[in-house]
């Protein structure tokens, strides 16, 4: 559609021009924007709202539509009603047939890719949890978003760094040792793995409310690391291993890899160099014996740099990262996804880079996504308050291998396709939404399988493969426009044409829903094409190879769109 509107666009700024020579700033590309979807298609495919040239033009709404409608029609625009002050424009089939279709099936998944990122690295720090602790719900809009814009920018020529930013060191790991010498033994960790780690975790802050004396220990045991003790190091190293192993499931689950998963550790070594230079460029002021930067003057609280005791704090470690990220990668832009209760850290210490003078400031962005809570319960790591990943997705993938015992017992590699279309579900279900929307999680919304779901969404695209099946693949054909015999073929049509515009409104918006919706979109049109018109049984070849290879268009458009929120394709289910 993105070509289309502008093919309008250039057509009506024409006619504008004709009519008003003094066009002041309105350039052909504004009346691309001014473009508008209606909510019936009865009113056309586009529609022009006129009066937004009312100033320009003084002339009322309903003229301007008059004049503008003058010898519109072409190969690509079929019909122009003058409506009010609207133009309503009807796309030519001939254009959805003849030209649209077959870039869809040249294209095939390549379709609605762009390469305006040739060239340019991104940087996207998501997912990043804190070692020793379980991978659950909390830090699955971290890991999914962060995921699909790595997707998203891919889709559209950029080279991408996908950074694990462990949360590696800190005071917790002063706890989890206390904890593993005083409950702990290396067996049962070995045997249950993060879980163990997870419930000495839980003990120690129960055991600390009645024992202050635990957490004098834990800060000791942790400085005894920060000064590299061989003992305690060792063990950190392990806590890590045990982990990763457990992450690293999950993240195979989702079909997630990372290029790097150089977390908090990493750049403990870089930071007395941010210290030294935000002194030597005289930013860092003393405030009761911390290190700070005034932000003052741009309405935001000072942002910690050192505390009294001289140890660094997260914007000290945030620095030092992307100033190392910067001089690995140079990057482009530098993503990070994390909740909006940390958009005040990063707006802090983003200029705080700025007044170190870095150009390059400008190219970080915080991405910013809502709570989730448990039917209406917050997280809590500390008081085992948490629904973790795993088990939520093995619920998911049980229910659906119920599902599919009862409807499709015979089906192959069952197991694989249970776990697609369970853990999708669940993907689905939280990028239904705007990300910044906060979550209250509710087991049974995410696991009703009728309506729009990703379940819904899986077993179209299962269609579809089905029916290309059914006909013995894809025939080779020469779309036109005398193919098109019924109106839910055109529809579907014009829906598949979106799909290039949604990918860079979501790359613009930073906005995986906007896929999500759309993925929904384009099961709508299909479903109502599949149960209006026969297919693989149509009255004659031609009408059957135009359908099945309009199916095939589907295929490839769902089948993309799948990849870039992070779902699994399923042939069959």
């Amino acid at each position: 559609m993105l070509k289309i509107k502008k093919h309008i666009a250039e057509k009506l700024y024409a006619n504008f021009a004709a009519v008003a020579p003094a066009t002041g700033e309105l350039t052909a590309d504004d009346f691309a924007s001014f473009l508008e979807y209606p909510p019936d298609d009865n009113f056309g495919d586009l529609a022009f709202p006129c009066f937004k040239l009312s100033k320009a033009m003084r002339m009322a709404p309903p003229m301007i539509a008059a004049k503008l409608a003058e010898g519109l029609e072409d190969d690509v625009i079929a019909k122009v009603d003058v409506v009010g002050g609207y133009l309503n424009i009807f796309i030519s089939a001939s254009y959805l047939a003849g030209v649209l279709m077959p870039e869809i099936m040249e294209k095939g998944e390549a379709y609605g890719s762009f390469d305006f990122g040739k060239g340019k690295n991104v940087v996207l720090d998501y997912s990043s949890p804190n070692v020793a602790k379980p991978f659950h719900i909390g830090h699955l809009g971290t890991t999914v978003i962060g995921h699909s814009l790595k997707m998203l920018h891919e889709f559209c020529g950029y080279n991408c760094i996908g950074v694990n930013h462990l949360g590696d060191w800190g005071t917790q790991f002063g706890k989890l040792i206390v904890a593993y010498r005083k409950w702990g033994s290396r067996e049962q960790i070995e045997d249950v793995g993060i879980d163990e780690l997870v419930a000495l975790y839980v003990k120690f802050h129960e055991e600390a409310e009645k024992d202050e004396a635990l957490n004098d220990a834990a800060r000791a045991e942790f400085t005894k690391l920060e000064q590299h003790d061989e003992e305690n190091t060792a063990l950190w190293k392990w806590f890590i291993e045990i982990s990763l192993k457990e992450y690293s499931r999950t993240y195979k689950q989702l079909g997630i890899e990372f290029d790097s998963y150089n977390g908090e550790s990493f750049y403990s070594d870089k930071m007395p160099a941010v210290v030294k230079e935000l002194k030597d460029k005289n930013l860092m002021t003393i405030d009761d014996g911390a290190s700070i930067i005034n932000l003052e003057a741009y309405n935001m609280p000072p942002c910690l740099i050192l505390k009294r005791d001289g140890s660094t704090l997260y914007p000290t470690r945030d620095i030092a990262a992307a100033l190392y990220r910067k001089k690995t990668y140079d990057f482009d832009k530098n993503i990070y996804v994390t909740s909006a209760g940390q958009s005040l850290h990063f707006a802090q210490w983003f200029k705080v880079v700025e007044l170190m003078g870095y150009d390059w400031s400008d190219k970080l962005i915080h991405v910013p996504y809502g709570t989730v809570s448990i039917n209406g319960s917050k997280l809590a790591t500390r008081t085992g308050n948490v629904i973790l990943l795993k088990d939520l997705f093995a619920e998911s993938i049980e229910k659906v291998s119920a599902i599919m015992e009862e409807k499709n017992a015979a089906l192959e590699n069952k197991a694989e396709v249970a776990e697609a279309v369970g853990v999708g579900a669940i993907i689905f279900h939280y990028l239904m939404n705007s990300r910044i929307k906060d979550i209250n999680f509710i087991l049974e919304d995410a696991l009703n399988f009728d309506g729009n779901t990703g379940p819904y969404a899986q077993y179209t695209y299962a269609r579809t493969c089905s029916i290309i099946e059914k006909a013995g693949g894809v025939p080779t054909i020469t779309p036109d426009a005398s193919m098109v015999t019924a109106h839910s073929e055109a529809a579907l049509l014009k829906t598949l044409s979106i799909f290039p515009e949604k990918v860079l409104a979501a790359l613009d918006e930073l906005e995986p829903s906007v896929i999500t919706r759309y993925i929904l979109d384009v099961c709508t049109a299909f479903n109502r094409f599949y149960h209006e018109c026969q297919i693989v049984t149509a009255d004659n070849m031609t009408t059957r190879d135009f359908r099945v290879a309009l199916t095939s268009c589907v295929r490839s458009v769902l089948g993309k769109a799948f990849e870039l929120i992070c779902m699994k394709k399923t042939e069959k289910i």
